[in-house]
């Protein structure tokens, strides 16, 4: 049985201990709340964005040219090399956050082994290090702080490659946080778009004034891509920061009631024994001052 100094030692330990789970819990719920803000100014853009989009195609036509759409009368998977964006954080402490984004890309190698990844984050490039995963690019700034100038280089690397037809399809891994109980990692096909996506409903049209395109719709259109791409990037950039941060709230509240309960297993346990060795003390006293009167 531990002595009691071991045991004092221990509990000073897991105090310690939750000194550090705490404050890791409340940094990260306030890094939370700044990044749904974030997420929540960035989605009426990406939203508009999507309807500048839906709204080319209701004035020139669903079938207008596009390298960044599904040729004419081809909508199944392309052959070819993919390109994947997977989204890490950069440590763990995050419950199987990473471990799940990680998951879905290991699933899309598996199915389509032509596949180039493109990291971020330290863990992911830390996890396909040791795996022997090859990536093709891995962005070394930090996924702590995501921003549209940082989602564009991104973007601009991704979008370079497809547009030299080095990339025919380019995929993106990322943790979709749809509430505080729910994040799921989630592919998505990034490019190129289905046009059905973009068309909208003849009950739906509004009347619209028509106007010309300059120097022609398919520039238009691709270049509204391109800031879609872009905007959708950062999106999930920010989505997935406010899931690790949700993910890291979880687990350090989940230490915190571990190392409550075990305080209390080691107070009763120091009790216990502390109770013993006085009794022992007692036992020992009354047994001498026994022999002292014989």
């Amino acid at each position: 049985m531990a002595s009691t100094k071991e045991i004092k030692n221990h509990i000073k330990s897991v105090k310690d201990t939750q000194k550090i789970t705490n404050a890791m819990y409340l940094i990260a719920s306030t890094k939370l709340r700044k990044a749904k803000n974030e997420l929540d100014r960035v989605r009426p853009y990406f939203e508009a964005l999507r309807q500048e989009i839906k709204r080319i195609f209701r004035l020139a036509g669903i079938w207008v040219d596009s390298r960044y759409f599904f040729p004419l009368n081809n909508e199944g998977p392309l052959e070819g090399t993919y390109g994947c964006l997977v989204i890490t954080a950069d440590k763990g402490l995050a419950g199987a956050y990473n471990k799940n984004v990680l998951r879905e890309a290991e699933r899309l190698l598996e199915q389509h082994k032509d596949t180039k990844l493109f990291v971020v984050g330290e863990f992911g490039r830390r996890y396909c290090g040791q795996h022997g995963i090859p990536f093709e690019r891995s962005f070394v700034y930090t996924a702590q702080n995501p921003t549209l100038e940082r989602a564009r280089e991104i973007c601009a690397l991704l979008l370079d490659q497809y547009d030299r037809g080095e990339l025919t399809e380019i995929f993106v891994i990322y943790t979709d946080m749809a509430n505080s109980l729910s994040a799921v990692a989630k592919t998505t096909r990034l490019l190129p778009f289905h046009r059905d996506s973009f068309a909208t409903p003849d009950a739906e049209k509004p009347q619209e004034v028509r106007f010309e395109f300059i120097p022609s719709v398919t520039a238009v259109l691709d270049q509204e891509v391109q800031s879609y791409v872009s905007g959708f990037v950062y999106g999930a950039l920010i989505d997935s920061f406010c899931s690790e941060q949700n993910a890291r709230m979880t687990a350090m509240d989940a230490a915190n009631r571990n190392a409550e309960n075990l305080l209390a297993e080691l107070s009763l346990q120091y009790n216990r024994v502390r109770q013993s060795a006085i009794t022992q003390e007692i036992t020992e006293l009354s047994s001498g001052a026994r022999a002292g009167q014989s």
